[in-house]
């Protein structure tokens, strides 16, 4: 398998809209269930934090921030999300995104990179865990999603960098 990490460009866009609606379908990945339009995701993640797989010559995944607060104070805090294609999970594509996230997120001196995920995407969980992201508590019942009351796991990675 030949991987490469680099920016995500607007010509990615229908491959990035494609791999984040399979997440959506999966039922695991967020309280939204149709991807947006390219338009809105490329407003609102922050252009320095786009990155995306590519496996063999396609787009296999992708990784991007959003600001949390536009106050002051919360300049070094983001919210993360990532996507892979089902077809490469469980081969390294989504921790070589992380990688590169919290390397790109830790030279813009962002010291809090966040997430909440559903408890059952376990994969989501191991791969967080494994790059240093800590549970900082579990919002229970915070939404309904398909008429079911989920928790969401509220994880955070602070930059031991950032001082």
């Amino acid at each position: 398998m030949s991987l490469q990490i680099r920016p995500l460009v607007a010509d990615d866009a229908a491959s990035v809209l494609s791999i984040y609606q399979a997440g959506l379908d999966s039922g695991h990945a967020s309280f939204e269930v149709t991807a947006p339009s390219w338009e809105a995701f490329d407003a609102s993640r922050l252009p320095a934090h786009r990155f995306v797989a590519v496996v063999d010559g396609a787009v296999a995944g992708w990784v991007a921030v959003s600001q949390v607060s536009p106050r002051p104070v919360y300049r070094g805090v983001v919210e993360h999300s990532i996507y892979v294609d089902p077809a490469v999970r469980g081969r390294g594509v989504a921790l070589a995104l992380m990688n590169m996230l919290i390397d790109s997120t830790e030279e813009a001196g962002i010291w809090t990179v966040q997430s909440g995920i559903f408890p059952e995407n376990s994969a989501s969980l191991a791969l967080h865990a494994r790059v240093g992201f800590r549970t900082i508590g579990i919002r229970e019942r915070v939404g309904r999603h398909h008429g079911t009351w989920r928790d969401v796991m509220l994880l955070e990675r602070r930059s031991p960098k950032i001082v």
